[in-house]
This record gives C-alpha cells, structure tokens and sequence, in this order.
C-alpha cells in the first residue's frame, strides 16, 4: 500500500479497508498523515463520524507511506491484550514460536527483534483504538514503540487521546496530531459531499450549511442525504441543526445512550452554556456529577478545549443534548441558567452572565448586574468589550409596567440608545428618573450607580445634539464620580473618556483653547485605555481642530490623518464629527495655498452641518470661506480681510487668538502681507520707498524661515529639516538679526515685504 517495498524480514498483513467509493478526497489531511509516519507517532482524534477511518483509508490507498502499510481494527473499547495482539502480530506479519500473544515485556522484545531484522520501516493503524490509561496494552505498546523504533511507526485513530505519553512526544517533536478542528470539513469539501448526493446550491449555501454542522462530516452527510428529498435545498440549510431527526437519532444511540448515569446527568446540565470549565460544571451539574468532568474532558471529543481550562462543546452535539434535556426535565432548565448567571456574574464574565439571566427569564437581574458593575458603557458600545448586538436588542425590550426597580430600565434605555431609538431612550429615561428618586434610603451605592448610570446615558444622547444638554449630564458625572474609588473608576475608563470629550469639546467653543487642549488630550487617553475607537477618533479631530485655531497647520493635519488610520473606525455619512474633519481640512488648504480643495472640504462641512447643526463650526467654516474669496480678490489687504471678517459671531477672546491664524492663511493663498484683524495702515504705494534692503539669508536659513511661514514650531522644523532644535533656533536669531525684527511674525511679514517668500 506504500510507495516503498520491502526487502527482508516478515511481512505485514494486507488488511486495509478497501477505499469506499462515497469518500470525498481530502489531500490537505493526507498529506499531513504521510508527513507524519516519517516519525513515530501520528494520531487522529475526534469524534464519532468526524471521518477519521475514512481519511486513514485514503492515505493508505493514495498517500505517500515510507513502507508497507498493516492494519488492525479495533474493539472501540477497552482493549484486552489477548485479544489485540495477535491481530497485531497477524497484521505486522511476525508470527512464529518466538513471539508469545497474551502481551507483556517477552511480545514486546520478541516483536521487536522481529522488526528489528526490517530495512524498511512498517506503519501499524491502529483504528478505534480505546485502551485505558495505565493497562497492560497502553503500557506494551508504549514500550513497543521505545524498543521497536525507527522500524515501527504508529497512526492511531481514536475519539479520545490514546495513553501514549503524548505530552512526552509532543516536545520532542515526535507526534504528529489531527484532531476535531482539523478534520472539519472546509467549504471545498462540503461541496464535493453536496455533488456526491446531486446537491447543487450556491456557495454561501454551502458554507452556511458547513457552519452550521461545524464541519462535522456524519452531520454533512446526514444533511445531504436530507437534501437530495428537498424540493428547496436553500430552505432546509436554513433550518438545519441538532435537532434533526436523523442526527438526533445518530447522537443519541452513538453517543448518549452509552454514558455511565453521572456523565449523562454532566453533559445534559452543562448544555445550557456556551462554554464551561470544571467548577462551573460542579455547580450546575452537583459535585457527585460534575467530578465526572475530567473524564468529560478526556473521552469525549465532542467537547473542543478553548483555553486556560475551557471547553466548548460541538454546536449540533449541543443542540441535541439542549433538545433532550428539554424533553426528559423542562423545569430544570431555567434553574440551570440561573445558576450560570450566578456564578459567571460573579466571576467577572458579565455578558456570558446576562445572556444566562435573559435565558431565565429574569430581565430584572440582568438590568441590575450591569448598573451595579457600572457597564452600561458595554451596552452604548463605549468600550472596545462591548455586550454582543443581540443581547443588547434583547435588554431594550421594555420592562413590565408595574416594574419597581430603575436598573433594567436604565439599561433598556440605553440599548434602546444604542439601536437609534431616541423616542424611546427619553421615555426610559423619564421612567428611570422616577424610580431611582423612589429608591429606599440606606442604599447610597445602588443610588449612585442608578444616578451616574442615568446621566451616562443622558450624555451619549445629546452629545452631538444638544451640546449643552450634555455638558450639563457631564458635570453630573464628574460630581458622582468625586464619590468612587480610584479603583473603580480605572476599571471604567470610557465614563472619563465621554466626559472628557464633550468637556473640551464645550471648552472649545468657548474659546478657551488652553483648557480644551487639556481635556481632549486626557480625553483620548481614556478612549485609547477603553479601547473606544470612535472617541478616540473624536477627540483627534477636536484636537486637530483646536491646532487650527492655534496657527499649528503641520499638526492639525497629522492629527487629522491619524484619525482616519486603522485600526480606528471607518467614517460614515451620520458621524457627528465629520464635520469637524472637512473643517479643518479646509483651513491646511487654505493655509498650503489649495483654494479649490479648501472650496471642496467647506462644501463637505456644510452638508455635514446641515445633519449635526453646530453653530461654533458654522462660524469657523464661514470664516475660512471668507477667506478663501479674499484671497482671490484684489484691492487694498485690509479692505478684504475686513469683508472676509465682517459679522463673525465667533467669542472675542477666540476671534482675537486666531488673528494670526488668518494672516497666514490669506497670506499663503496670496493676500495680505500685514495683519488681518489688527486694523493695519494703509497699504504701501507705487510712490513709497522700497523696503530697507538686508543681509543675504543662507540657504538654510531660507528653509527655515520658509516653515515659520507654514507656522510650523521650532520641533517641527528640527524634525522636518533633521536638524536639533538648538540649531534651528540658532538659525532663528541670525534671521532675526538680519532683517531686523524680533519676533516671529514680524520675520514673515518682513520677508513678504522683501520677497524673500
């Protein structure tokens, strides 16, 4: 059955199933099984109907094999050495006075003398192989592939791991290992099955239905033979799962029916949750029951490790056990997932413990787990760990109308938030504040959870549409949050993180820039530790913003590219910030000279604006637009900067730091050469003299007084030019000195004056 033919020494048996003709090819596997016979041990482990026999049965026929092939079918059972070995004598071909056949250390070193007279090497395929750990063939066979190495090399097939010291061989790098996730069947596969039964549906027919069995091939081939009845394929994958009659039918007898008492009562009671570990098992399924659960663990490969001591178990083997133990206790079922909720909630894992409360029937619990955790971020979608988009659908039905408590309420409120519904969200609300104002005193934590829980909310919700609103929700915040622990607040870095962003955002509007820069700055911190990508997404363009309004183009403009990188979310029509965005791309335009893609982004913000009123940006954007025609105007400077400016609404503080700011943007596009806002002189005629002429600049002092123009700091000209910054301002000065003035603008405005920009 190899590609090499042996030249000495007893000949193996022959006895290789013959290739079944419905045997879908999978050369994916059987070339990891010829890789593996290069070394001792290949195991296959899965479980029943995985098609582990019929992928050892291809790879003998079709697969590459450093020698003959033997084959032993086993009992599926603890293996009795009287019975075993000489089916593997038989099938090695070593028979003979020499060798005995009840097992123990003389078959050992008599089948590998025996072996040892080989040039080529054998594999032995041990198929439905299930000896227990510790018996006297686990341990002859461990010693027979000790003394009979390089010449035996063993493929194992079983539904659990064989007692092979495979832990031992796993970090010599000599087991090679198929289990349940690898022999699942890929979409190329199903396919082909589909074709075998004259089932043709389109693709994401097929990977639906591969999804749906978990690739588990017995479930495939119960489906297709289903479907080739089916008048509409489609309609049945859609409504495929583990409580189809013929894989019920299948589980049942291959499965559940063979467990001891204790481990049906396990895997019944552990079907409710989506994953388990030991002691979740011992609490829903009792501790006589659940100390059956390494042995669970061990024998039953249904069941797919998920790490750090969890466990999944398949998803149709699952629906059939949820489908029985409904049939056999339908009673239990609510207890069982009261118990779960219980114990996940108070093991921290606060989603897995609000579906099990859901699953109950108890939204009131689930209400209360997340205000007394303080998670209602989770359920705004505040937190990179937010709560999974059906269970907030489920926690915004609305409560019962008699309901006392205010927490399901509030967390109604706030998925009802999350899906877009405002009407809704306020109705809540208006109900929540009535019951938390009904609360019993003596319960001043509950209180306070209720009331920071409530102005949350309140401040997710009017963020973009009533900015004051919000910043009222936000000082609110800022109160109850003087109250908790440090501790607590860490673990809640997205409540800073809003409260932050709409206090700078409100700073920044009131043209306290100094304070805004402040806020926003802390802002994106706690985004980026809430994992928050829209915040922190916000806050950038709030701060590229704010470095507009400073002068600072370069790192407006970086701040304003940083916040359409990945891994931070994609822009949408509806996001309240894009308006800020085109904002402050129109003004670098300006400021770099483009007037046709400053026209542009000022085209963008205001239809923006038209879905997200902002009366400070409308002003901002108007006064770029105003200076985007000024600067393609001619006349005396003066006369068009005071046009461009002429009924700004922007707060005098504010109006009186951006003075600058507008200089060097009408500057750059071509205009005025002295300073907007400040009520200059009148402009230099034909008649007047000429400008007192200077020392010649340097070329590098040319590029740098070039950046000052751009309004670039002393660190962005070092970094741009790789410079120090002690050189840069060594340049600086020397500039100064030679055309005579002593601060920045004056430099620019005196260049201008001697075309030197």
């Amino acid at each position: 059955m190899g590609d090499t033919e042996q030249r000495d020494g007893p000949t193996p048996g022959t006895a290789v199933p013959a290739l079944p003709g419905w045997l879908v090819p999978r050369p994916r596997l059987t070339d990891r099984i010829s890789r593996g016979v290069l070394g001792p041990l290949t195991v296959v482990v899965g479980p029943v109907g995985a098609g582990k026999s019929a992928l050892a049965v291809e790879w003998a026929h079709h697969g590459r094999s450093p020698g003959p092939v033997a084959w032993v079918t086993c009992d599926g059972r603890d293996e009795q050495p009287g019975v075993f070995w000489p089916r593997v004598i038989s099938a090695l071909g070593a028979d003979g006075p020499d060798v005995p056949v009840s097992g123990g250390p003389g078959l050992v070193a008599a089948l590998a003398a025996r072996l040892a007279g080989r040039r080529d090497p054998v594999v032995l395929v041990l198929d439905d192989f299930h000896t227990e750990p510790g018996s006297p063939t686990a341990e002859d066979i461990i010693a027979l592939l000790k003394h009979a190495a390089p010449v035996l090399r063993l493929v194992v097939l079983a539904r659990r791991d064989p007692p092979l010291h495979l832990h031992r061989l796993r970090l010599s790098g000599e087991l090679t290992e198929l289990r349940t996730a690898d022999l699942a069947f890929d979409d190329r596969e199903t396919a082909a099955l589909l074709a075998q039964h004259g089932v043709e549906v389109s693709k994401q027919v097929v990977s639906a239905l591969r999804q749906r069995a978990d690739g588990w091939a017995a479930g495939l081939r119960l489906a297709a033979m289903s479907m080739e009845k089916q008048p509409c394929p489609e309609r049945f994958v859609a409504q495929f799962a583990g409580d189809d009659e013929a894989v019920v039918s299948y589980l049942v007898e291959e499965v559940l029916d063979v467990q001891s008492p204790g481990m049906r009562r396990l895997l019944l009671t552990t079907s409710v949750l989506e994953h388990v570990n030991a002691e979740l098992a011992a609490e829903l399924a009792g501790e006589e029951a659940g100390g059956h659960f390494a042995a669970l663990v061990r024998e039953n490969s249904f069941l797919r490790p998920d790490g750090h001591g969890w466990y999944r178990c398949h998803r149709m083997f699952a629906d059939v056990l949820r489908m029985c133990l409904r049939h056999e206790t339908p009673g239990l079922v609510p207890e069982l997932h009261r118990r779960a909720a219980g114990w996940l909630g108070a093991h921290g894992l606060l989603a897995d413990a609000v579906r099990h409360w859901l699953a109950a029937g108890d939204q009131g619990r689930a209400g209360r787990l997340i205000v007394s955790r303080l998670a209602v971020g989770q359920v705004l979608g505040l937190t990179g760990e937010r709560l999974p988009d059906d269970l907030v659908r489920q926690l915004s039905e609305a409560p019962d109308a008699d309901a006392t408590e205010p927490e399901p309420v509030l967390v109604a409120a706030a998925s009802a938030l999350a899906h877009g519904d405002d009407a809704a969200c306020a109705g809540f609300l208006d109900r929540a504040a009535r019951l938390v104002a009904e609360l019993p005193t003596g319960q001043g934590d509950r209180v306070t959870h209720c009331r920071l829980t409530h102005a949350v909310i309140r401040m997710a919700q009017s963020r973009s549409r009533a900015p004051d609103a919000a910043r009222a929700a936000a000082a609110e915040v800022e109160s109850l949050c003087a109250g908790l622990s440090r501790t607590v607040l860490s673990a809640h870095p997205e409540i800073p993180a809003l409260t932050l962003a709409i206090r700078g955002h409100g700073e920044l509007r009131d043209g306290d820039l100094q304070a805004a820069a402040v806020s926003l700055t802390a802002g994106l911190k706690a985004a980026s530790s809430a994992g928050n990508g829209v915040l922190r997404r916000d806050c950038l363009v709030e701060l590229a913003l704010l470095e507009v309004l400073r002068g600072r183009f370069r790192a407006a403009g970086e701040l304003a590219t940083r916040s359409c990188q990945p891994p931070l979310p994609t822009w949408t029509a509806t996001d309240p910030s894009r308006s800020s965005l085109h904002v402050v791309r129109a003004w670098i335009g300006l400021a770099r000279g483009e007037p046709v893609r400053a026209r542009r982004e000022l085209g963008h913000a205001r239809t923006a604006l038209r879905g997200t009123p902002d009366p400070f940006l409308t002003e901002v954007c108007s006064l770029a637009a105003g200076l985007a025609k000024a600067a393609e105007r001619s006349g005396p400077p003066a006369v068009r900067i005071g046009d461009a400016v002429a009924g700004c609404r922007l707060p005098s503080g504010l109006l009186r730091a951006v003075e600058p700011v507008c200089a060097a943007a009408l500057d750059s596009s071509g205009g005025a050469r002295t300073r907007v806002l400040a009520r200059p002189g009148p402009p230099r005629t034909a008649s007047d003299p000429a400008p007192d002429p200077v020392e010649r600049l340097s070329v590098r002092e040319r590029e740098v007084l070039g950046r000052l123009a751009q309004m670039m700091t002393t660190e962005e000209i070092a970094t741009d030019l790789y410079l120090s910054v002690n050189t840069v301002k060594t340049h600086l000065k020397s500039v100064y000195r030679k055309l005579a003035v002593t601060r920045r603008s004056a430099a620019v405005r005196r260049a201008r004056e001697l075309e030197l920009l």
